[in-house]
């Protein structure tokens, strides 16, 4: 209890916590207090997610001021120009009133307060922005760290503090467990200045980088658009949805860049409501069930295509309509992954110019862009899941003189071009206009399209689900069974009737496909994720989920160029999900 008890008084600085707090000593809620008040937040997918309230594991002006602390403790030991660099700080629309902890009013200012009252420059945006603004903020500033106050599509009880490194990519080890370790030295906040969110407009270290950061983003996303004539006589109409986020002004500015007009606005979605009042879920990949409103409207306005951005803009998700096909991130990629190779190379006709691009996924994600590349001659690479991941790698790659010029993740996160490290829902609206515009053009639809991509490249047949599930010993129970199937350290040999010839745990490290049995992809032990090639050609991964508590899977059957689907592919799916996780 005594790790609880560090910063107690620190929590009645805030009447509303201090209230929850109050109320629940009054009705006697011990194991509610203890699970608040003896655990803290780790850091996860690039920093912390977790509901707004009172307590050391929740999200709220006491853990910003903490986290806050022990991000600068970290910077100063490793950047020597630290104090000339200065922070990048965006945050978007979320609030919770009961606990007073919105993302803007308390927990950006504070974040920038303990930072300005130790005499460092902080860019904090003066209005709330997509979460790309800020690593793409961080790039063009030179800031060593970025910072943005959200927990995008997560429920409405939910924020965050999720952290960037001075590439401009999220954080990653070692950065993440040093400054979490950084935190944990000093929990009592340093001075009464860290709660004086008024330093914010009296301090001239602050400064508003959002005009700047605006009119650069928007300059550079027109390096994007191939086809700007074509797309500003283009009879398409668009229909988009903010899902009650940060997205609506700056897509339709997106639009204005590559020549189109503005996309007809879902008008009960457009404008910031941080309780996400129209939808069940304010999460645009739960597809065709929260698309409702914006699919309806298109019906009304004939528009073609509908765009989704989920609240913090840095997902995609998108609907065409025939009979209304709902496209998955995997789909939604094998036609950004074709559009990005066909505008490519129509300014580099000469095929060797191939060899220094690339393209990038997640290993759990759809291997079509590796069919791709070994079609077209470019390079295809895996990383481990999240776009940490991906973002780092992009970086490296780039001081190599070679530029990546799509990546993406199957939970709809696209990155077209490389200006930012992180996927984009802005940018990505944008392209994806313009790809139905041309096609369109062509007398091709989205649908059509791809399958003349699978019809190229081979079927790519994938589904991906999940099961939620709140108690993590339970989680940690189904994979100790899996990893001990038949007896200690076996796995599985077979899955829904057929064999599986290989089995990789980046978890463990193990890999059976390897002459050493090592895993190539690095090991990640804060999670679990075990992967199965079976012998018909299905791929299936269990992984837990970074931010939510789920256990999702992926599957998928690749078939060669003129090959189709297997058949018992959706059987062997429902069969993998019964034999490996229900049990």
């Amino acid at each position: 209890m005594v790790r609880g008890v560090m910063g107690f008084h620190a929590v009645l600085q805030n009447q509303w916590t201090r209230a929850q707090v109050e109320s629940l000593v009054g009705a006697g809620r011990v194991d509610d207090l203890s699970r608040r008040l003896c655990s803290r937040m780790s850091f996860g997918t690039a920093g912390l997610r977790a509901p707004m309230g009172a307590g050391f594991n929740r999200i709220n002006d006491l853990t910003v001021i903490q986290s806050t602390q022990g991000l600068y403790s970290y910077l100063c030991r490793y950047f020597a120009d630290f104090s000339s660099r200065g922070v990048v700080v965006g945050f978007d629309t979320r609030g919770q009133e009961e606990s007073g902890c919105s993302s803007h009013r308390w927990l950006a200012k504070l974040t920038a307060a303990v930072l300005l009252s130790r005499d460092v420059p902080v860019h904090l945006f003066s209005s709330f922005v997509p979460t790309p603004y800020v690593p793409y903020a961080v790039k063009k500033l030179r800031a060593a760290a970025g910072v943005m106050i959200t927990a995008s599509h997560n429920p409405k009880e939910d924020n965050g503090y999720k952290v960037y490194w001075c590439n401009g990519a999220q954080i990653a080890s070692p950065h993440d467990k040093e400054i979490l370790r950084c935190i944990e030295e000093q929990l009592e906040p340093w001075s009464a200045s860290c709660w004086d969110v008024g330093l914010v407009d009296r301090c001239s270290l602050r400064t508003d980088p959002l005009t700047q950061i605006n009119s650069c983003y928007m300059d550079e996303l027109a390096s994007l658009c191939f086809h700007r004539d074509l797309n500003s006589s283009s009879p398409l109409k668009f229909v988009h949805s903010s899902f009650h986020g940060v997205g609506h002004a700056f897509v339709q500015q997106a639009f204005r860049v590559f020549g189109f007009p503005p996309p007809i606005a879902v008008p009960e979605q457009k404008d910031p409501d941080p309780n996400f009042s129209s939808v069940r879920c304010p999460n645009p990949e739960e597809g065709e069930s929260v698309l409702e409103l914006s699919l309806l409207l298109a019906e009304r306005e004939n528009a073609r295509v509908v765009l989704a951005t989920d609240p913090d803009a840095d997902r995609l998700a998108v609907a065409e309509k025939c009979g209304w096909k709902v496209f998955t991130g995997n789909e939604m990629a094998a036609l950004l992954g074709w559009w990005m190779f066909f505008t490519w190379k129509e300014n580099h006709p000469e095929p060797a110019d191939a060899q220094s691009i690339y393209m990038l996924a997640t290993t759990v994600s759809s291997k079509i862009l590796q069919a791709f590349a070994r079609i077209e001659g470019f390079h295809f690479e895996e990383t481990l899941p999240g776009f940490k991941w991906i973002g780092n790698r992009i970086h490296e790659l780039s001081k190599t003189g070679s530029r990546v010029i799509f990546s993406f993740e199957e939970s709809i996160g696209f990155l077209c071009g490389d200006t930012v490290l992180d996927k984009d829902g802005v940018s990505s609206a944008a392209v994806v206009a313009e790809m139905a515009a041309y096609l369109h053009n062509k007398n091709l639809s989205l649908i059509q399209q791809l399958h003349n991509i699978y019809q190229t490249y081979g079927y790519h047949v994938s589904k991906t689900s999940y099961v939620v599930c709140n108690d993590p010993p339970t989680i940690q129970r189904i994979f100790s069974r899996i990893r001990n199937f038949d007896g200690s350290g076996s796995y599985p040999k077979t899955c829904g009737g057929v064999q599986i010839v290989h089995v990789r745990d980046v978890t463990t490290g193990y890999d059976s496909s390897q002459p050493d049995l090592r895993s190539v992809l690095p090991v990640s032990r804060s999670s679990h994720m075990i992967t199965f090639t079976l012998k018909n050609g299905v791929v299936a991964t269990l992984r837990t989920s970074g931010t939510e508590p789920k256990i999702k899977y992926y599957t998928e059957f690749c078939a060669a160029p003129g090959q189709r689907s297997a058949p018992r592919f959706c059987l062997s799916v429902m069969e993998m999900k019964q034999s490996l996780i229900e049990p």
